[in-house]
């Protein structure tokens, strides 16, 4: 079945691609538009346009959470002809513009073994980057009403971004936020993501609506207590580290498995190194 855009606040809608679970958020104003990330091949990134064209004909502005394929290999397809604007944070628009080939290569790899086909389709995707760059807080006026793009630190990327709609009560958390799995470390920064967690509880109410980079929606309850479990996994890798234990004994103590804990520990420990 296509994937189509679900209401979810005040014409504030959400679209759930099966493929990889992951969410992009379209917000409408009056005449203009709002989409936040643009999937991963030329063929999703059709079909989300068309879902999108179903809900409103406004022209509209794209925004890209962080630079990974999921959330920016769409670009061209929405961005249309002549192009949208694109926002993103500088450290994703300088990836996505001058070091395509590098983007292009770590998606093939990601997939390769598990998708294979999508994988060969991601090698040779036409990558758009954004026009518009994002340093600590960007607000846009989509058809009269107030949205905020904020990077809040360092956490899944050095370039996540949140997108923050205060009048419907939204908060788009990109992959700062993750349901359908445990969070993905092998960019990340497992020291500073608590930190960048709070920033994102600062923007929400017991109310807010909270769209993950993947899977269902969740809310500010959600969001606090997977901030408690990367504080506790901060603090673990932190003794570890100085207790000189190799990062595979955090893993086995840590929240959110063995396997993303070990990826994390890595990226931890080198960050506490000075390598990372």
């Amino acid at each position: 079945m296509t994937p189509r855009f679900v209401e979810v606040a005040d014409r504030v809608y959400v679209l759930r691609e099966p493929l990889l679970d992951v969410n992009v958020t379209l917000v409408v104003g009056d005449g203009a538009a709002l989409v936040v990330d643009t999937l991963s091949t030329a063929g999703q990134a059709a079909e989300l346009v068309a879902a999108a064209r179903a809900v409103t004909p406004h022209p509209w502005t794209v925004v890209n959470t962080h630079h990974h394929f999921d959330h920016c290999f769409g670009n061209a397809v929405v961005a249309g002809d002549p192009a949208a604007p694109v926002y993103a944070h500088e450290v994703a628009a300088v990836a996505l513009r001058d070091r395509p080939d590098e983007v292009r290569r770590a998606a093939y790899e990601e997939m390769r073994a598990a998708r294979p086909e999508l994988a060969a389709e991601l090698a040779n995707t036409r990558l758009l980057a954004p026009t518009h760059v994002v340093r600590g807080e960007t607000v846009l006026d989509v058809g009269g009403r107030r949205v905020v793009l904020r990077h809040p630190g360092h956490g899944h990327t050095d370039a996540d971004l949140v997108v923050h709609v205060p009048d419907a009560d939204v908060l788009v958390a990109g992959d700062l936020v993750e349901q359908s799995g445990p969070p993905a470390f092998e960019e990340s920064y497992p020291l500073q993501w608590p930190d960048a967690l709070a920033e994102v509880l600062r923007l929400t109410t017991p109310g807010t609506v909270v769209v993950p980079g993947h899977g269902d929606l969740v809310d500010a309850e959600f969001v606090r207590f997977q901030h408690g479990q990367l504080a506790e996994l901060s603090w673990l890798i932190r003794a570890g580290h100085t207790g000189g234990a190799p990062p595979e004994r955090v893993a086995a103590e840590a929240p959110f498995g063995a396997r993303a804990a070990l990826a994390a520990a890595r990226r931890g420990y080198a960050e506490l190194d000075g390598t990372g």
